[in-house]
Parts: C-alpha cells; structure tokens; sequence
C-alpha cells in the first residue's frame, strides 16, 4: 500500500485498501498514459458520466470543448469526479469467484476552473504533443476564432487516488488441486497500420513508426 495518506477520506480506498496509491508519480504516470477520460457531474437532466479527451499539465488534468457543451457548463458551477481506467490483463483463476482484472485507475474528485483567455494558445500546442510529439510544429494552430469558440477547463489533481492491480490469480488452497490453466491474459494497446488521407506526402517519423508500437503503456510501479 502507499506509504502516503490519502488526499481526503472521500479518496480512501477502501475496497481492497492495499490497492490503493496516493503518490504523485504513480498517479501522473497513469494520468500520462490515457488519452481519455470519463467526467461524472449532474446537471437538470440527471447524473452523466460523458468521455472527452483528457491531458496533464504540472497538477492539473485538462480537458477542452465547444462554448456550447452543456457538459463544460454545468463543471464552472460544481464539483465532479473524473476516472481513468487502463485495462492491463484478464486474470483466469481456477474458480469462477476469483477471476479478475488487471489494471490501473485513477480517480480525481474537486472542482474544474476555466483555463484563461491567455493561456489558451499554450494549453492547446500540449495537447497537441500528448498526442504526437512533434505536431504542433507541423500542424495550423488555431486562429483567434477558433481558440475564442473551445472553452479549456482544468481540474487539479490534489484530491486524487490511484487502485492498481497486478499479478496473477489469488485461487483458494482447495482450488490448487484442479486441472486447468490458470494465468493472465495480458492486454496493451498498440498502434495499428497509419492510414493516409489519399494526399500523398511523407510521412514523418511520429507515423511511420506508429504500427505495432505500445501506445503509451508504460506500467505504473506497484509498492
């Protein structure tokens, strides 16, 4: 279990404690490795929970959309909870009760706050190197009227917690005797075959070495 406290008592882990990991290298390592990010919040309709794309910067997870997005609305004025799940591994035990998971998560609790007008430019060019180092030096940035169309909110990650699972599968005693295989199916996202728009041009390193490359899957250190 991590050696640090949790942030607050509603970032225990309690389920499975010694899962639990407070630290901050371990919960930006698996903020780093994900490109998307679940958002719970609450608005006329009811609770939602809506994927959007996601990135760090320093102590804080960003996210950016349209003016419009009711969802980037309804975060200005309170609290959310934003997850991220990295799915490593199937666990096949030689019980059906004790099949698992492996993986590694990340819940963020607190408030978001609204990315000022000045910073934008900037926040914007990190999402671009979270998603291929290199092309924001290649790519039009956005023009004034579009930076002044996408609202950027960000949410620190002073109140967060990480749960990791690792290994293989924990079988009762009794269950040890039974004849069938028993391990993890290990899973990684991997990058498939670029795909060209038709216009053809050279392809820069970034792409041409992206088929079969493990996507940002760099495994968090357990305790």
């Amino acid at each position: 279990m991590s050696q640090n406290p949790p942030p607050s008592d509603r970032s225990r882990v309690r389920r499975i404690a010694d899962r639990g990991r407070y630290d901050r290298e371990t919960i930006h390592a698996i903020v780093d490795a994900a490109y998307l990010c679940h958002v719970a919040f609450a608005d006329e309709h009811g609770v939602l929970c809506i994927p959007t794309a996601c990135w760090r910067e320093g102590d804080h997870l960003y996210i950016h959309g349209s003016n419009g997005s009711r969802m980037l609305k309804a975060l200005t004025t309170q609290g959310a909870c934003v997850t991220i799940t990295h799915l490593d591994g199937l666990v096949l035990a030689r019980s059906a009760f004790h099949h698992s998971m492996n993986y590694r998560s990340v819940v963020v609790h607190g408030c978001f706050e609204v990315v000022p007008a000045e910073h934008k430019a900037e926040a914007m060019n990190r999402f671009m190197d979270h998603i291929a180092i290199g092309r924001r030096h290649e790519a039009r940035p956005g023009d004034a009227n579009e930076l002044a169309a996408t609202t950027l909110l960000r949410i620190p990650l002073a109140e967060a917690s990480a749960k990791i699972r690792t290994g293989g599968p924990k079988d009762d005693a009794d269950d040890m005797q039974r004849e069938l295989w028993a391990g993890v199916l290990p899973l990684a996202m991997v990058g498939g075959q670029p795909q060209s728009d038709g216009v053809e041009r050279r392809a820069p390193d970034y792409v041409r070495h992206w088929a079969g490359s493990k996507v940002k899957a760099a495994q968090a250190e357990t305790a």
